[in-house]
């Protein structure tokens, strides 16, 4: 069995701490692989290796820094098929899904790219007189990232691509679920011309996780994942001085007016809702057509495309439209609220608790389920189900549709299905969401825009990638230059004032 290791001072180290975690393949359900699980010890060892490098890399010029990251995307690029194989094999998620989650990292990267520009400050020529002013963004220093399961290449790239182009040195502390794919980002990014120390990738647990939130050389911290650990590490790292940003669950509708188009909102659903086996914080779980006769319509659309669905190993190529989920306690509370929703009165109009896989009976695979006759104060929609199941929210009209979202405590994403200008432009203007899908179902912005969401889905100022991570990953420093044309005698105490 493989045993994995961290990536510390450009090269792999095995783990120390004698603990472990096991990396299954969650199309068979069997353990592929061991990961170790960092001590304390063995974090503060890698920051402090961090902070070493850390000085000479912010001192690099920024056009430089940027270099390696445009080596970086060709590495990328030359090693697509070996990273999506690698991904598919500890997530689950298909071919053409994991070379998706590359190639949105990617594009972050190719942003940042960008960085000599986005770094520059600002310059005010006579201030005062014979007072310049001008502003300019400094490193952080050493800053971390906690990433999820479901975007192991993305997410990381999302978080370290911007911190390394700022001059930060970067810790990286991926989910222990699928931990292959960091690691050979690490050695690309080495390999690129990194120099060793800048990027290290911790393995592990809660415990490598408090101890990120409680180094006192760490910075700035970056998270994705559920929105009670994302409160957990938002609390304690700002009580610790850190700068932090969390993303957390999400609960996604899309509201289908009676003028839209039924096909096109149809197959919007099924792409936004069951792919990737719906194990995405973009994910739509909720539909809301307005009015009974769309919604009548919207179901007799919606059932044949779910029932056609194709469910089955990454291995078996393009003919699979979504795989397994990660874990077998992800199977089980999956299965858990879809019987919630079915004794709390929903109406399961396509059943997928039957599903078996034919030689993959111990993998971790759930059928498409669609909910119909969905109430607000059921478990299946005040709760993140994280699988591929859609429920259906009948709404009398868009008020009550657009309340239904407003309402939700998760503020992450949202869409509208609608020919009528004026109704997706009030929706736009009014949604209390973060970001907003119209006549698109995943309303995940470009590299070159900010991505996060609102309410019990974000905490922090900053979004992630785009200019926000920019300014992040920095601080700006103003400075204030006066070159008197004659030396005076004695000192200056008073303040200066701008005549």
């Amino acid at each position: 069995m493989e045993e994995l290791s961290h990536f510390i001072n450009g090269k792999r180290v095995a783990g120390t701490s004698g603990r472990f975690a096991d990396v299954m393949n969650p199309a068979t359900g069997e353990v592929q692989a061991r990961v170790p699980l960092a001590s304390p010890e063995e974090l503060d060892a890698a920051v402090a290796a961090a902070a070493a490098a850390q000085p000479a890399w912010a001192a690099t010029n920024p056009q430089r820094r940027a270099r390696v990251l445009m080596e970086f995307v060709r590495l990328l690029n030359r090693d697509m098929d070996k990273l999506a194989e690698a991904l598919s094999r500890e997530h689950g998620k298909t071919l053409p899904d994991a070379k998706g989650d590359v190639v949105r990292g990617l594009e972050v990267v190719e942003f940042c790219i960008g960085a000599p520009h986005l770094l520059k400050g600002e310059f005010t020529d006579s201030a005062g007189p014979g007072i310049d002013m001008y502003s300019m963004r400094q490193a952080l220093g050493v800053v971390a990232g906690i990433t999820p399961f479901n975007f192991p290449a993305m997410i990381p790239m999302w978080k370290m691509a911007p911190a390394l182009a700022c001059g930060n040195a970067f810790i990286l502390k991926p989910s222990e679920r699928d931990p292959s794919v960091p690691l050979m980002l690490a050695e690309l990014m080495t390999e690129a011309g990194l120099p060793d120390g800048l990027l290290q990738v911790i393995n592990g647990d809660k415990g490598a996780v408090d101890a990120i939130l409680d180094n006192d050389t760490i910075q700035a911290i970056g998270f994705v994942g559920s929105t009670p650990i994302a409160e957990y590490i938002y609390s304690r790292g700002c009580a610790n001085g850190k700068r932090v940003q969390c993303f957390g669950g999400a609960k996604n509708h899309m509201i289908i007016m009676p003028d839209a188009d039924l096909d096109q909102a149809a197959d919007a659903l099924v792409g936004a809702g069951y792919g990737a086996a719906g194990e995405r914080c973009m994910a739509i779980s909720v539909a809301v057509p307005v009015g009974e006769e769309t919604a009548d319509r919207l179901i007799e659309k919606l059932v044949p495309r779910v029932e056609a669905l194709k469910v089955g190993p990454y291995t078996s190529g393009t003919d699979v439209d979504y795989g397994p989920v990660v874990t077998a306690a992800a199977k089980a509370n999956i299965e858990r609220l879809v019987q919630s929703g079915v004794d709390q009165g929903a109406k399961l109009v396509v059943d997928g608790r039957d599903f078996s896989l034919q030689g993959y009976e111990n993998g971790f695979f759930v059928g498409p389920h669609l909910f119909d006759n969905v109430s607000k104060e059921m478990d299946i929609y005040r709760t993140e189900i994280f699988g591929p199941v859609l429920c259906t929210v009948r709404a009398k009209s868009y008020e009550e549709a657009l309340g239904l979202a407003m309402d939700h405590e998760y503020g992450n994403g949202t869409a509208i299905f609608t020919r009528d200008g004026d109704a997706a432009r009030d929706f736009a203007n009014r949604i209390n969401i973060g970001m907003v899908g119209i006549n698109v179902p995943i309303p995940v912005p470009l590299a070159y825009h900010t991505f996060g969401g609102w309410k019990k889905s974000g905490f922090g100022d900053l979004n992630q990638h785009g200019p926000d991570a920019f300014r992040f990953y920095t601080r700006t420093k103003t400075v204030t230059a006066r070159w008197p044309s004659g030396i005076k005698e004695g000192g200056e105490f008073s303040i200066p004032v701008m005549e």
